[in-house]
């Protein structure tokens, strides 16, 4: 017996060394990932504000915010909560969906029968979108809540009895960020639509346009003209210049027009084209358009582009261990840390990029270049399988990060509506007050936000599944939209056990 166990101990040495060292085997299935990518898609269900139609599949939740905008006469019901509160905030909902629409645009032939599901959470948000875009000349409204107010309730957003105060970004209060982001949402949206549905792709490229040069136009951030009512929730760090840039860039690649083109190669330099920058987010969309301009460069070699393939390589060779610009952070397990806060945010959003340049690599037999060395797209692929793999559960903890995903995942999320009995369980009012109930208890929320990804252990591994520890447990829009992509890349190109 001894000796068996002794053999065994050594195949499986053997094997996980290979397994390391390739792409040969996997802590996941084909359909492990057709089903992640399923349940990633129907998180946003769990998300949605407004009037919620037949076919709702997570059905614990309600119709709310059914009067959003109207004491400002203007119609603003619809669109996204960004996190576990009953918020909408224009900034991370605009990125959300040009991540959503992105993830189609490069990955959409992938995604099999969940297809039609990715369209009809990207339109959920577009419909709002333009509302906002085009209820008022010269004005983009760009949330709907008191954050100050909302965080002082712990209540379901069925029952919200906090102010709706309505915000918005005018010609005399510019904010060029937070406009151009939405424009760069429309945009990337009018390419998913193109063929299904001309018309609305059409109202929404023309809605990106005019979105865009209004930010153009009347520059300023939209933190220094509404202060207190996004800061610090959603406060413009980056500044704007890395939005103009990146709304341009969506507009050229969605409809091709050379003035765009032109925009992008007069005003690159100083949008921030130069910067090497080590993230990409729903504040700063630095490296994320220097990768979707790398397309341009290697598809039709704009040698204006080049510039963008050297920073893109640099963001990509900063990942990867060994090459001479390596500077990530990754966990004892192999988890890139950026922050405390809402780690995986950073994750989704650099898995998605590394799996996108590998493609547009792959298929004009490219490679990064990180000094003396290179990179292939399959190492990019492994790289961003290894950060996917961890999110599902292949970690020290063995724990999923995404809810409802495996069979062990967080119980205890950081969300309102999932936290407190559905209004089908308890159908009489829970006032504000009253709902620090739930937030305090132990008991595992009721309702299961299924495919909701959390903000995610520390930069040792640990994660307090705590509903009070929002850092770790708040799960967010933004932090689901680049993994659906992901997810659906490897639904497809899983390399077998």
């Amino acid at each position: 017996m001894a000796s068996n166990t002794t053999q065994s101990l050594v195949l499986q040495v053997v094997l996980s060394t290979i397994c390391s060292l390739s792409l040969l085997c996997s802590a996941f299935t084909s359909q492990d990932y057709a089903n992640a990518l399923e349940k990633s898609i129907l998180f946003f269900e769990g998300q949605r504000s407004g009037k919620l139609p037949a076919n709702q599949r997570l059905n614990w939740r309600g119709d709310s915010g059914l009067s959003d905008g109207s004491s400002y006469h203007v119609d603003l019901v619809g669109g996204y909560y960004d996190a576990g509160d009953n918020v909408k905030f224009g900034l991370p909902m605009a990125f959300t969906t040009t991540m959503l629409a992105w993830s189609v645009i490069e990955f959409g032939s992938s995604m099999q029968n969940q297809l039609e599901n990715a369209k009809v959470a990207i339109r959920w948000s577009t419909d709002y979108l333009l509302k906002a875009a085009r209820s008022t000349p010269g004005s983009l409204y760009v949330q709907v809540g008191d954050p100050n107010m909302d965080h002082k309730c712990w209540e379901r957003p069925e029952d919200m009895d906090t102010p709706r105060n309505v915000y918005k970004v005018s010609t005399q209060n510019p904010g060029s960020d937070v406009a151009a982001e939405t424009a760069a949402a429309l945009a990337a949206a009018s390419i998913v639509f193109k063929e299904s549905d001309p018309a609305y792709s059409t109202k929404l490229l023309h809605t990106a346009m005019t979105v865009f040069d209004f930010a153009d136009r009347y520059r300023g951030s939209y933190s220094d003209s509404l202060n207190s009512v996004v800061c610090p929730f959603y406060c413009s760090y980056s500044g704007y210049h890395d939005e103009l840039l990146w709304g341009a860039s969506w507009i050229h690649r969605s409809s091709q027009n050379s003035s765009y083109l032109a925009y992008i190669q007069a005003n690159g330099h100083t949008m921030g084209a130069d910067d090497d920058d080590y993230s990409f987010s729903w504040d700063d969309k630095r490296t994320g358009t220097k990768i979707l301009l790398s397309k341009g460069f290697l598809d039709k070699n704009e040698v204006d582009f080049q510039q963008y393939k050297s920073h893109a390589d640099n963001y990509i060779c900063s990942l990867v261990p060994g090459t001479s610009s390596f500077q990530a952070q990754y966990t004892p397990g192999g988890l890139l840390y950026k922050a405390s806060e809402s780690n995986l945010q950073y994750v989704t959003s650099t898995a998605f990029i590394l799996l996108t340049y590998a493609k547009y690599l792959s298929s004009k037999g490219a490679v990064a270049s990180c000094g003396s060395s290179t990179l292939s797209a399959d190492e990019l692929i492994a790289e961003a399988k290894r950060q996917v793999d961890y999110i599902l559960g292949d970690n020290p903890a063995k724990m999923s990060y995404m809810v409802g995903f495996g069979d062990k995942y967080p119980q205890h999320v950081h969300h309102r509506g999932s936290s407190l009995p559905s209004i089908r369980a308890h159908p009489d009012r829970i006032s504000c007050s009253n709902g620090f109930q739930y937030l305090y208890s132990g008991s595992s929320n009721p309702n299961i936000l299924v495919g909701a990804i959390v903000g995610g252990p520390d930069r040792k591994d640990n994660f307090s599944d705590d509903r009070n520890n929002y850092q770790q447990s708040e799960p967010a829009t933004y932090i689901n939209a680049p993994f659906v992509g992901a997810v659906a890349f490897f639904s497809s190109h899983n390399p077998s056990h």
